[in-house]
């Protein structure tokens, strides 16, 4: 079968690999039929964090048909149409039950990779997957585009949403304008929030976030930034603040549009130094986040959201690209040509 490789900061490949195989009685093998560049991959790729040369890719997003079940395996069977998150939750654990099965407590293997290919081996899929109605052929390929960013960011969104408890008629500030960010805004939105600020300096990117619900459009960074947040709030700062990307700059502006007492969800990928946090103590700001809880938020609301045309997160994805050509979907998103790419895999 095909499969990608990390093969160097600036390149990945597709290689021939053998297919995978039940390994645990709840593995679930899965035909991908679409899979994405996240752009945590692209840390890597860029050359911003270490990852060992000719190693296994870090994919994570995919929907797929069931191949292959293990024998503990009960909810799905060979020729389901599933959602394939990247935390893989028990669902009865003191976190699961809590709504925060991305830190599942009883599995240490808790998340995807390799799944830049045909097949991939999903592990502990008893409680994990989330079961599409019918085929991939009853669905636009729109609708295709939708429910894979079910997967990841549509649920990482919805996260830094729930987390930072967005609620009706609050001011909510989005850092950061990727697809995470823009799922960020479908989430406030679904909340309630009354005013929605994207941080933004991408027209493209500020258009999708005005049509998925933003308000405002923030296209400063830094102090300029955290000065115009201030004046279109009376200087009050934001009720909640969403905080995804990760970086430094990020993190520190989101704590400063913040008001007192305000959340900041944080689902960005941690890439930045030890954070201060007596700032934080003085104005009773809080923190809050972590990955997400994929299955939880598919199964409760946003796999029906999607289904009833309620959402449309599939936007985020604005080139295709097939297996073969996976480099060259890492390069759009790596010079910002796409939002996100999407993969075609079958």
């Amino acid at each position: 079968m095909k499969s990608t490789v990390f093969v160097e900061p600036g390149k990945v490949k597709v290689v021939d690999a053998d297919m995978p195989k039940i390994q645990a009685p709840d593995d679930v093998i899965i035909h991908v039929v679409r899979t994405c560049v996240c752009g945590s991959d692209l840390w890597a790729y860029r050359g911003l964090e270490d990852k060992a040369k000719n190693s296994e890719n870090s994919g994570h997003e995919a929907i797929g048909i069931v191949e292959e079940v293990g024998s503990d395996i009960t909810t799905v069977q060979p020729g389901d149409f599933v959602i394939a998150p990247f935390t893989h939750g028990c669902g009865h654990c003191a976190a699961c039950r809590a709504g925060f099965d991305g830190a599942c407590q009883n599995h240490t293997d808790n998340f995807s990779s390799d799944v830049q290919s045909e097949y991939i081996r999903f592990q502990h899929g008893e409680w994990a997957l989330v079961k599409i109605p019918g085929k991939p052929a009853d669905y636009s390929d729109e609708m295709l585009k939708s429910l894979l960013s079910l997967a990841d960011v549509m649920a990482t969104g919805y996260h830094a949403a729930r987390v930072a408890n967005v609620k009706t008629g609050d001011t909510v500030v989005v850092v950061g304008d990727g697809a995470v960010g823009l799922c960020g805004v479908i989430s406030a939105q679904m909340r309630g929030a009354k005013r929605i600020i994207a941080m933004s300096r991408h027209e493209d990117r500020q258009k999708l976030a005005m049509e998925f619900g933003a308000t405002d459009v923030v296209a400063e960074r830094g102090d300029e930034a955290v000065a115009k947040v201030m004046a279109l709030t009376n200087n009050s700062g934001a009720d909640a603040v969403l905080e995804c990307v990760g970086t430094e700059q990020s993190n520190d502006t989101a704590m400063k549009v913040a008001r007192p007492g305000a959340i900041v969800g944080r689902v960005g990928l941690p890439h930045e130094p030890k954070i201060d946090m007596a700032p934080s103590f003085y104005t009773n700001k809080i923190i809050a986040g972590g990955p997400a809880s994929v299955t939880t938020y598919d199964k409760q609301l946003l796999l029906k959201a999607v289904l009833d045309g309620d959402i449309h997160p599939g936007k985020v994805f604005t080139k295709s690209f097939a297996l073969d050509d996976i480099d060259d979907a890492y390069q759009a998103m790596t010079k910002r040509e796409a939002i996100k790419s999407l993969v075609v895999v079958d």
